[in-house]
Formats: structure tokens, sequence, C-alpha cells
């Protein structure tokens, strides 16, 4: 048979609010999610590709509102030329969202396939498609298992379609097994669940979300198009970056006596700075006046990207005779600065108090020189 091409992606998550972060970040990251949907039909048509994949957890609740699924169907339909092919994962569970599903089903418009059932279905002349939806959020077991007894003509291409993980940290007995492809015959497994792209073989891929929503992977997401050559022959996968939003974390170890705000410039890149959200940990250790250094420029930087966040509790604070003098020589401040560096310092206190001393004085440190500057 000719080759089989497609793209893979997984874990769109719409309808996600982002509510942890401030109110004015969260419309366009949530809009991202959105527009990913059209970045994935692109790849699909850039690649030769008449179908697209969604391995789970497309939608991020069993109940997205009226607008985020009817504008979702709406973004599938307008991809001409495209199949989409929706599996339920464990956020939209084929029992836990049901009324989901069944919406989806008899609104759907024609391009817009809901696989709720673990039983083959004809993706294309002579490739079939071996589903393992999620039944509910928890299902306690490893579903892909079904796909090892699933049928399929012969010399057709078996693809499975599955969410869920590949390795078990609680121990449940739900995870996937490595070699599935193996056992069941595939000649590719297309797995969600894991928002970061990961290969666990030439034939299991996760392609992690499209559109990034954490502080973990370090780059923006992608999908995968995938060409299969024929029965047996070694999947071909290109990366196509689909991601606005680009999620980085960074460390800055600091110690007493040098330059913060020259550290931190060196380390904030010199483009991209508005399709950034970046969290920094500054950790070690600093005086005051560095601290306090530390504070104006990251201040001064923050505007530049989407969002900014300077997180200082890994940050011993060393104040020297200069620094406290700088808040007072004598009286009230002098000693309440001197019970607050005692505090920080002081290692029969646990951490957490330790960190809120040290905090505190820096803040005084802050309040008393700054404002008197």
């Amino acid at each position: 048979m000719t080759e089989f091409r497609f793209v893979h992606s997984s874990d769109l998550h719409l309808g996600r609010r982002f509510g942890r972060l401030p109110e004015e970040v969260r419309g366009p990251l949530a809009e991202a999610r959105h527009t990913a949907l059209a970045r994935l039909a692109a790849a699909a048509r850039a690649h030769g590709a008449a179908h697209v994949l969604l391995a789970g957890d497309t939608f991020d609740t069993p109940t997205p509102s009226d607008r985020v699924l009817r504008q979702a169907l709406n973004a599938m339909a307008e991809a001409a030329g495209v199949s989409w092919w929706l599996l339920p994962g464990n956020h939209d569970s084929a029992a836990g969202a049901e009324p989901l599903w069944e919406r989806i089903a008899a609104e759907a418009p024609a391009n817009v396939h809901p696989v709720r059932e673990a039983a083959p279905v004809n993706l294309a002349p002579g490739v079939t498609l071996l589903p393992a939806p999620v039944t509910r959020p928890a299902p306690g077991r490893d579903l892909t298992s079904a796909l090892d007894a699933m049928e399929s003509p012969e010399g057709a291409l078996r693809i499975g379609l599955a969410h869920g993980g590949v390795v078990d940290f609680a121990e449940t007995g739900a995870s996937i097994p490595p070699d599935r492809d193996r056992r069941a015959g595939l000649d590719y497994l297309a797995l969600g669940d894991w928002h970061g792209r990961l290969s666990v073989s030439a034939r299991t891929q996760y392609p992690g979300t499209p559109e990034q929503d954490r502080f973990r992977h370090g780059r923006r997401g992608v999908c995968l198009a995938v060409t299969l050559p024929g029965p047996g022959a070694a999947p071909v996968i290109e990366e196509v970056e689909t991601g606005v939003f680009l999620w980085r974390e960074e460390r800055l170890p600091l110690v007493p006596g040098t330059d913060p705000e020259a550290q931190l410039a060196a380390l904030l890149p010199a483009s991209g700075r508005r399709e950034m959200l970046l969290r920094l940990s500054a950790e070690g250790r600093a005086r005051l006046a560095e601290r306090a250094a530390l504070a104006r420029a990251a201040a001064a930087a923050a505007p530049d990207f989407w969002h900014f966040d300077l997180i200082a509790d890994a940050l011993a604070t060393e104040p020297d005779a200069a620094d406290l003098d700088a808040i007072d020589q004598a009286g009230a401040l002098r000693r309440a600065a001197d019970a607050l560096a005692a505090e920080a310092a002081d290692e029969t206190l646990d951490a957490t108090a330790r960190r809120t001393a040290a905090a505190a004085l820096a803040r005084l440190y802050a309040y008393v020189v700054e404002g008197a500057a």
C-alpha cells in the first residue's frame, strides 16, 4: 500500500481557566489554546495529511461551556479536507463526560469523529484505528490491553490511539507498558496525557500539548506529523511547532558581592519576551542592598513579558553592618532590623520561619532606604 500520513496531537484542554495567574494574563492563554486547532489543521495541510488524531483531553472539564464547545467544533469544521478523531481522556472521559460526548456526536460536523468505543475503526483504505478511550477519570487499569486482541484486515496499518501514562507513579496498575506497540502489533501508538514531548520508542509517542500550560517542559508546544511508509516499516516523525507562548523557568544563583542586576540582565532573553511567561527562582545568598537591587531590576523587566514571576524563597539574606545602618543606626527600626536578622539566621527555627524573617527584613530595608531616596 502507499504511505499514510496524519497529525498526532493531544491535551488541548480547551476551556482551561489558568486560575492561578493574574486575570489580565489568562484570556490570551485560553485563546491560544483555541487557535491551536487552526495551527493543527495548517500542519496537516502542510504535510499532506488528511487526518488529525487527538489522543484525549480535548476539553479541560467534562462540562465545557457552550461557547467553548461550539467554537471548537466550528474551528474543526472550517478545516476543509481534514478529519478529526477525538478520543476521551481523563478530563473528558467517555462515562464521566457522557453528556458532552452525546452532544459532540449529535452536533459535530461531518469531519469530526468522536471515538467513544474500544473497537476498530476504518480510518482509510488499508488503515485501521485501534482506540482505547478512557472510560472514567481514574479507570484503575491499563485500557490499552484491549488493543492486543483488536483485529484488522490482513496487511492493514494498525494505529493505536490511547490516553495514559507509561509510568505508574501511584502503583495503581493502570500504566501503559512501553512495549504495547509490539504486543498489539501496532505500526504506531499515538498517546496523550503527558503534556511534554516524549518519545517512548520509535513507534510509541507523546506529542505533548500543542500549547504549553506549565513551567516544566521549557519549549513551545508541538504536534507530530507522522508518515507510515507501510506495515512493519518504521514511522517517519516530524515535530511541528504549534505553540504561541513559551513557559520558561530559570535559576538565578547569587552570592554576596556580585551584581544581581548584571546577572539578571545576562539571563533574560534578548527577544520574544512578549510571548513568554518567565518564572525566575533566585537562590543562594545576598545582602539586603543586593536583594533590593534585584527586586528593582525584576520590576523594571517584568512589563516586557507576558508574565514575570520572581521567587526568592530560596535566597538567604546575609545583612552586613552597612545594611543595618542604612535602616537605622539606633532606635526602634534598628531594634526591629536586628531582631529580624537574628531570626533569619537562627538555625533552631524552621526554614519557613527563617524565610519569613528574611523577607520581612528585606521589605523593611526597601521601605526605609528607597523611601528615603
